[in-house]
């Protein structure tokens, strides 16, 4: 313990050794320990003692004094040496503040540093981003060259190898003719119209038909006579003059009547509605128990022959008793009929009377009819027609009255007692009509199937998805007719004639807006006003599930459409990879092939599955003649497709809301007052209530309000709904209180519900199936009012939503969101698992079952559906490679693995097989299976199943038969991909041998296999021989188009006319005596010449009234006249009619107006033909002249005209005026055509006759001999007629379509 004696002195220096800083006096805090207890323990030491001593007591005060001074020294030394630890905490406190500041100042330094970096970063990552966009870009851009390039290459090779090898053949045969002294002229500069050949729009060759059709003049040299010298040499100066039903139909009129008719249309029966056969049955009281007997004996056997060729039969029939509350669905039924069939006895009631007046008087012509009549046991005539009643027989005069055609069949029980004995009689008698009515020759389905085989070819083609199209565009249509979008005509308009390259057109807009229809209604103005040489592609999409959004098809199909127009399809690949790979090349190739433009056109694009990654070919420049229009969604459109020039559809303005819905308010007999206009008006004032779909939608609510609800209701209730999903909402309400009883509620929300759940819909015969309470009446009157109220439509005889907003109501109404889609897809799996039991193996089949397993992701089901052979050979058959490659990537087979599992399966199918039917069945399964497995690329195990396909048919029908034909080409085929080209060349010619023999040499599969034979040919470098089998191929397809077009043309010819006479029923017009005119003509075409007659002059009559005697349309009806008295030979009204249309035209039209030239042309050629050749002088000159203005001096059509001109001159004997006229003719065509051209052959042929008439016989033989060089030169052309590039006229015109009748004349 320390003393006060250790005590520091303040004034000594110490090191501080705490932190204090050297060189000052500190104090340094010393520890002390209390004597406190040292006193403490002092005391206690002994017992206190009383009564000491003074002495003592002080002494111990003492001793607290100087213990006191001890602790206060040390408390003095504690609190300065806390003072002095405090002072130093401060000054640590200081500095560690003054630290901190410098740390903080620091940290913001580091992370305004680090923000920076950070900036720096986001700019280099977004760099990196752009530069890799760049680079991507590059790359694609590249591809695409690279890809355009390819093709370049490819397209160029090809046509200098054909330039090569035309120029060896033509080498060859210079020398030959050269040999023999005969020079040789270039055939691309001829200018004869005679010399000229087309390819048609269905990919044919054909002749021009004749110049004259629309105004040419053909070539002179045909007609020269100068040989014939006992006749004298005056009859060598001849003009050619146009002869046949075609020789006057002016350019105007032809473009106005074949216009409609030039599209490929295709081959799809228009007699049933909606790809169903419609039975209309009307029958008695009397012949109730005949229907029973019809239905139940003989319905399901048409129904199956029907299912066999891809129809749905269905029976059409209203009990007597309860037909008088269907009248207006009778109405409906009997229009979409296919055949009506009367079962008739003695009495008729007033329903009956009605439907036999709709069917059998009013329209006998629209449908095939049967009649049976049933008069009793079999008596005489006398006593048969006693049993009628007077009504009965009444209305039997009408019916056999209205029957002008003959299409009735009148069947009695004389002949059919509906025994057991005459039912096949009948049944063969009713076949007939469906034969009849679907356009076949044979009844037995195999046959039906080798001849659709026969017309594909290698390619497989689904007439279902062609008549979904058809009907889509045909309902679109029907509804753009409500609408004008005439602003958005005119600008689709513009879009499309703006000079290329142009990218894709957008059009644009809400769901509902009415995109579909605004393409539909300019599509259909695009078809009337257009080129015939414009090709019109078009594809409507449906619901995002149907097979009509697969990416695959719809390419597929595009490149069909695209392929039909030219030489031939076989080239298309079934891989879907490939399909969509090459769809851009066949464009480009076959868009510098095509004279017109080609206009594409793809509805609701953005619902087609993933869209942006298979149309990348939209973003690729088009080429020129090509432009692609595309609808879609505003919500839905890619990012990358909003760039394009693009038609936004606003919504409805007030006129239009009022003229839809006035408009349908009156077709109904429904006022609205105008406090209800105007809510309404107020109500459709956004743009999710003034859309098309919306308007149409409440106009149509408001009309069936007198069924359920009052008309205040249903507009209150109108007024709830802000969107259309809403408002179908309220239309499924409506429709649910329209019906009586819940069994009816309850099989409408069934019915819709299934519908949903489905993928392409379900048809009516598959809805009486599904609820066998459900009487036909009851179902036609349901789908009458939801179809009234655009919930459902029909597509290719399926019941569908019209609007996918239609389905997302009955999802939301009725399905819990879509929740409780399991269970109605289960019934409908059940339904057609049945029908596969039942050996029932259809299209719809194929179509929904295996989908709906995938749905569901039952794997083992959906297998063992796919190993049911014909249902993959259904689906493969149509075309939908890429969806039966789905299902087994889905199972989680291979290629190899699916290809042993069918092949298996096979194996087990080939052991029930005994009959020949069912082996031949067997060999067509193993044919599908070995095409598959080629398709799929596994070449070795697709041999296996052909070869087996080959012994089957070789062994059950005969080694002759056509199918082993087709056996043997498919076998071939896969030898030629192994480059076995000597098997492959004998297996072709085999195959061709057979079908020679049994077709005959200028058969399609004559033709196929030749063309086959040509490319096995050119793999081989044989070039010589691989020409000579194309050249005679395309002879064979050339023959067979013509003949097809002849038929075809002639049947749309036919049915354009049936269209136009309903047209002219109305008040007089202009657009009424227009379709007159155009009537006549096209009966003139069809060489009806009293009922052209007819039609024209009631235009003509028309005309004269409405606009009065001195229009110009009277003067082309009155040329048609003319053009119609000189085919009759008639020729002095001919005259007439043209001196009054040529006095029209003069007066009217402009002096140099190509109406008039043809006007004159026609009168100069008919005072020619009549020897008023005087007369015909001034107006070969007048057309001189306006030829002239028109071409300019140095044109060949000037040329033509001079010559014939001065034709006329020689035939006056006015040689002096004639001489120029030639001279001048011959140099304009040497200068334009050639010195080798025929024209200018035909020309030195009239300067010879003119110096033989003149005396000057020397000229005259040598100008001869030079006209007789050119013309021995001229059977020397190769390929053929070749095409002019001048026109030796100024109105010459190429057909470019199917030939029609008489064309050859």
């Amino acid at each position: 313990m320390g003393t006060a004696s250790s005590l520091v002195s303040p004034s000594e220096v110490i090191e501080d050794a705490y932190g204090g800083e050297g060189g000052e006096a500190c104090e340094i805090p010393v520890e002390v320990k209390p004597k406190a207890r040292l006193l403490r323990s002092s005391f206690r030491r002994g017992p206190r003692v009383i009564g000491a001593s003074f002495k003592s007591t002080g002494s111990v005060e003492l001793e607290y004094a100087a213990e006191y001074e001890r602790l206060r020294k040390d408390y003095e030394i504690f609190r300065v040496s806390k003072n002095n630890e405090i002072a130093s905490m401060q000054k640590k406190e200081a500095k560690l503040d003054e630290e901190n500041k410098r740390l903080r100042a620091e940290l913001q330094a580091l992370q305004k540093t680090y923000q920076k970096i950070l900036r720096e970063k986001e700019s280099a990552v977004e760099a990196k981003y752009q530069a890799m966009e760049r680079a991507a870009t590059f790359e694609h851009d590249r591809d695409k060259v690279k890809r355009q390039f390819k093709i370049f290459r490819e397209t160029k090779e090809k046509e200098i190898q054909d330039l090569l090898r035309a120029k060896r053949d033509l080498e060859s045969k210079l020398q030959q003719l050269q040999a023999q002294g005969i020079q040789i002229y270039d055939p691309a500069d001829s200018d004869s119209d005679d010399n000229c050949t087309t390819v048609t729009t269905a990919g044919t060759q054909c002749e021009y038909w004749s110049g004259g059709v629309l105004g040419s003049e053909p070539s002179m040299g045909s007609m020269m006579q100068l040989q014939q010298t006992h006749r004298g040499p005056e009859f060598a100066h001849s003009l050619i003059d146009v002869e046949g039903p075609f020789a006057n139909v002016s350019r105007d009129d032809w473009d106005a009547a074949v216009a409609s008719l030039l599209q490929v249309s295709p081959h799809v029966s228009q007699a049933l509605w909606s790809n169903t056969v419609r039975c209309y049955l009307i029958s008695t009281q009397e012949t109730r128990a005949e229907l029973q007997t019809f239905i139940q004996t003989h319905s399901l056997r048409l129904q199956r022959f029907c299912e066999g060729l891809g129809h749905f039969y269905l029976n059409v029939s209203f009990p007597e008793e309860k037909a008088a509350l269907y009248a207006a669905e009778r109405r409906q039924e009997i229009e979409r009929s296919s055949v009506c069939v009367l079962l008739l006895k003695s009495s008729v009631s007033s329903c009956v009377v009605e439907d036999v007046e709709e069917a059998f008087v009013k329209t006998p012509d629209s449908r095939p009819l049967l009649l049976y009549l049933r008069t009793g046991d079999r008596k005489g005539e006398k006593e048969e027609v006693s049993t009628l009643s007077p009504s009965t027989r009444d209305l039997l005069e009408r019916v056999n009255k209205a029957d002008k055609s003959a299409k009735l069949k009148v069947i009695s029980n004389d002949a059919y007692g509906f025994k057991n004995s005459t039912e096949k009689t009948f049944l063969q008698d009713f076949s007939l009509f469906l034969q009849e009515l679907l356009g076949l020759e044979l009844e037995e389905s195999g046959a039906v199937e080798e001849r659709e085989e026969e017309d594909s070819g290698d390619v497989l083609w689904d007439l279902h998805d062609e008549q979904e199209q058809i009907e889509a565009f045909q309902q679109a249509c029907s509804a753009a007719s409500r609408f004008s979008f005439q602003k958005y005509v005119d600008r689709l308009n513009d879009m499309v004639a703006a000079p290329p390259p142009t990218p894709p057109l957008l059009v644009s807009g809400a769901p509902g807006s009415g995109k579909s229809l605004l393409l539909a209604k300019w599509l259909i103005e695009l078809q009337q006003k257009h080129s015939p040489n414009t090709l019109i592609l078009y594809h409507f999409t449906g619901h995002p599930l149907t097979t009509s959004t697969d990416p695959v098809l719809i390419i597929k199909r595009l490149t069909v459409k695209l392929l039909q127009h030219f030489w031939s399809i076989s080239g298309l690949s079934m891989d879907p990879s490939k399909i969509l790979e090459e769809f851009p090349r066949w464009l480009e190739r076959l868009s510098a092939r095509h004279h017109g433009n080609i206009i594409i056109i793809i509805d609701s694009i953005d619902q087609i599955q993933n869209a942006e990654r298979h149309m990348k070919w939209l973003i690729d420049p088009l080429p020129a003649n090509v432009r692609v229009l595309v609808s879609v969604n505003v919500e839905t459109c890619p990012q990358a497709w909003r760039l394009w020039p693009t038609l936004h559809l606003d919504p409805l303005n007030p006129r239009e809301l009022k003229s839809v819905i006035s408009t349908e308010c009156v077709n109904s007999d429904i006022k609205l007052t105008k406090d209800q206009e105007k809510k309404l008006e107020r109500h459709c004032r956004s743009a999710a209530t003034c859309n098309a779909l919306y308007i149409s939608l409440i106009s149509r609510l408001i009309t069936q309000s007198r069924s359920s609800w009052t008309l205040e209701k249903t507009l209150q209730q109108c007024a709830s709904c802000q969107d259309t999903v809403s408002l179908y909402r309220l239309a499924l309400k409506v429709a649910l209180d329209s019906l009586s009883t819940d069994q009816e509620k309850h099989i409408m929300k069934e019915l819709l519900c299934l519908v949903c759940a489905s993928r392409n819909g379900i048809s009516e015969s598959e809805a009486l199936e599904l609820f066998p309470d459900l009487s036909f009446p009851a179902l036609t009157s349901l789908l009458h009012n939801l179809e009234r109220l655009l919930i459902i439509t029909y597509a290719c005889g399926l019941i569908r939503f019209q609007h996918p907003q239609a389905c997302e109501a009955v999802n939301q109404e009725f399905l819990d969101g879509g929740k409780c889609h399991g269970s109605y897809r289960e019934k409908i799996i059940r339904f057609f698992s049945e029908q596969l039991k039942q050996d029932r193996v259809t299209w719809r089949v194929a179509d929904e079952l295996p989908w709906l397993l995938q749905q569901q992701e039952d794997r083992s089901n959906l297998q063992m559906s796919l190993l049911n052979l014909f249902v993959s050979q259904n689906l493969y058959k149509r075309g939908h490679f890429s969806e039966l490659l789905a299902y087994w990537q889905f199972v989680g087979k291979d290629k190899c693995s699916m290809a042993i599992e069918y092949f298996d399966s096979l194996k087990e199918f080939e052991k029930t097989c005994e009959s020949e039917q069912s082996m031949s069945r067997l060999a067509d399964l193993y044919e599908t299976l070995g095409r598959f497995l080629k398709d799929l690329g596994l070449l070795s195990q697709a041999v296996a199943p052909l070869q087996r396909s080959l012994e089957i048919r070789e062994t059950a029908l005969d080694p002759d038969h056509p199918s082993v034909a087709q056996s043997l080409h498919q076998l071939a085929g896969v030898y030629v991909h192994w480059r076995k080209f000597g098997n492959a060349e004998q297996l072709y010619k085999q195959a061709m041998e057979i079908c020679e023999n049994a077709y005959g040499p200028e058969h399609s599969t004559v033709a196929r296999e030749l063309d086959s034979l040509s490319l096995l040919y050119q793999k081989q470098n044989k070039y010589e021989q691989a020409e000579k089998l194309r050249k005679r191929s395309v002879k064979i397809r050339q023959k067979t188009a013509r003949q097809k077009g002849h038929m075809y043309g002639f049947a749309l010819l036919k049915r354009r006319a049936l269209q136009l006479e309903e047209l002219t029923l109305g008040k007089d017009s202009a657009d009424c005596a227009k379709t007159l005119n155009e009537l006549g003509v096209l009966y003139y075409l069809q060489n009806n010449l009293d009922a052209a007659k007819m039609f024209l002059t009631r235009s003509l009559e028309m005309r004269q009234r409405v606009l009065g005697p001195d229009h110009t349309d009277c003067a082309q009806s009155l040329n048609n006249l003319a053009a119609l008295h000189s085919e009759r030979k008639e020729y002095e009204s001919a005259e007439e009619l043209y001196e009054r249309a040529l006095d029209i035209r003069k007066r009217v039209l402009a002096p140099d107006h190509p109406s008039l030239a043809y006007t004159l042309k026609h009168l100069a050629m008919l005072y020619k033909r009549r020897g008023k050749l005087e007369k015909a002088v001034p107006l070969y000159e007048l057309a001189l002249e306006i030829r002239e203005k028109s071409f300019g001096p140095k044109h060949p059509s000037v040329a033509t005209a001079l010559v014939n001109l001065a034709v006329l001159y020689c035939q006056l004997k006015q040689h002096s005026d004639a001489l120029p006229l030639y001279e001048r003719a011959l140099k304009v065509y040497e200068d334009s055509l050639g010195r080798l051209h025929p024209r200018v052959g035909e020309t030195l042929k009239n300067l010879a006759v003119l110096s033989y008439e003149e005396g000057d016989f020397e000229k005259a033989a040598e100008l001869y001999k030079r006209a007789m060089e050119i013309k021995e030169a001229e059977p020397s052309l190769v390929c053929g007629k070749a095409p002019s590039h001048h026109s030796s006229s100024g109105d010459t015109f190429s057909l470019q379509s199917p030939a029609l009748p008489h064309a050859s004349r």
